[in-house]
């Protein structure tokens, strides 16, 4: 995975003294419901919740082990975003062995007292590095860092940095946008509907990145949309599915946490596309592909500059090349036909040649919101309040 940044201004620059492995990921500049009782242990080093402090590594010697955490917002296996940055978690462990320790505590609320008891019982256990994962313990994660200069932290989707924090994230637009090609191909009444989490940028731009994508094949195709405001509410989940598949949707997609959409989808006959993780074993009759995360490159690399001592904060925003983006296995309803489409696009797009939201993009009411031949800069979409052309219902006031 390249380590790189860029600033609002253009191009990359590499993460201070960070090693390249690939290509370039995009920029973002700093600046811009359980509690810690209900902790699980990692598996890699026993640590009892995270009561024992770093010792000797068991092969010898007097290195340091290095001690990580991770702050869950839902269960490890909820199938898709808590699922993916686990399995980031577990590679860390294979990757390092007994150099490093492994813990985490899952279903932690948004809370800010709540996510912030949760981070700091982490720190004051003496664990070298932090991971928090998700954009509402942005605000705790600081707090905690602030307290703690000895301890470094990494949280997911924010965009606040201190000198002992970074943050880092993703283009999942890039992956929304492939697989909405999956889902407008696969419809039948060029209807599909999606369940939202929250009416938030991130989730209002990988709408919109799924609707761009699924016209780009199929250029009549429209899609409404429900939110459940809660990542992850399974009965939540599958009463919005129910509603969209009696709105008429015949592919759903989603951008909340749990496999309910797809339950709902696989039991009415409808096609699914899911999100985080290939949840595809929850559905496969539904199973078309998902947009997923692989967190474990970056984790590596994170945790490999802490044993070093070379860790520095930053901002990362990684993408399709990076690998930090990807799409799941495709079920057997992705015709060859549409596989090659979508393969032939993911190419334009690690290239460089094709960009999401290049113009022209227009929002519902037709109006043009770039105008061709531009490309938005990231802070525009990460600021992103509109919907496109081909989503018919409201954003929430």
């Amino acid at each position: 995975m390249n380590m790189k940044v860029m600033s609002r201004a253009g191009r990359s620059k590499r993460w201070s003294r960070r090693p390249p492995v690939n290509r370039t990921a995009r920029l973002i500049a700093a600046g811009t419901a359980l509690l810690l009782g209900a902790a699980a242990c990692g598996t890699g080093s026993g640590s009892g919740g995270g009561d024992s402090t770093g010792g000797d590594s068991g092969g010898g010697g007097d290195q340091k082990v290095v001690k990580a955490a991770w702050v869950y917002v839902g269960p490890r296996n909820d199938g898709g975003w808590t699922t993916a940055h686990d399995n980031g978690r577990l590679a860390v462990e294979k990757e390092f062995g007994d150099q490093v320790e492994t813990d985490y505590v899952e279903n932690v609320p948004e809370e800010p007292a709540a996510a912030a008891r949760a981070i700091e019982g982490f720190a004051r256990k003496g664990y070298d590095i932090i991971f928090t994962t998700s954009f509402g313990f942005m605000d705790p994660t600081l707090e905690v860092a602030k307290k703690y200069p000895d301890v470094v932290f990494e949280h997911c989707s924010g965009f606040k940095t201190a000198e002992n924090m970074a943050n880092y994230f993703g283009a999942m637009e890039e992956a929304k946008f492939l697989a909405g090609m999956a889902a407008g191909a696969a419809t039948e009444n060029g209807q599909l509907g999606k369940v939202n989490a929250f009416p938030i940028p991130e989730v209002i731009r990988l709408t919109n990145a799924f609707m761009i994508g699924a016209r780009s094949v199929n250029p009549d195709a429209t899609m409404k949309v429900v939110f459940t405001n809660s990542w992850f509410n399974p009965p939540a989940e599958k009463s919005a599915a129910e509603s969209l598949l009696d709105a008429g949707a015949d592919v759903l997609t989603q951008d909340v946490d749990s496999p309910a959409t797809g339950q709902v989808a696989g039991a009415a006959g409808a096609d699914w596309v899911g999100y985080n993780s290939d949840a595809s074993k929850f559905a496969p009759q539904a199973w078309l592909t998902a947009p997923v995360w692989d967190w474990s490159g970056y984790y590596i690399d994170r945790v490999q500059a802490a044993i070093d001592g070379t860790w520095k904060s930053g901002s990362y925003y990684g993408d399709l090349a990076d690998g930090i983006v990807d799409l799941a296995p495709y079920g057997e309803a992705v015709d060859a036909k549409t596989k090659s489409q979508i393969a032939s696009m993911r190419k334009e797009i690690e290239s460089d040649q094709f960009e999401v939201f290049q113009g022209p993009v227009r929002d519902q009411n037709g109006e043009v919101v770039v105008p061709e031949g531009e490309t938005p800069p990231l802070e525009d979409l990460l600021g992103m309040d509109y919907f496109v052309e081909g989503i018919v219902s409201k954003l929430p006031s």
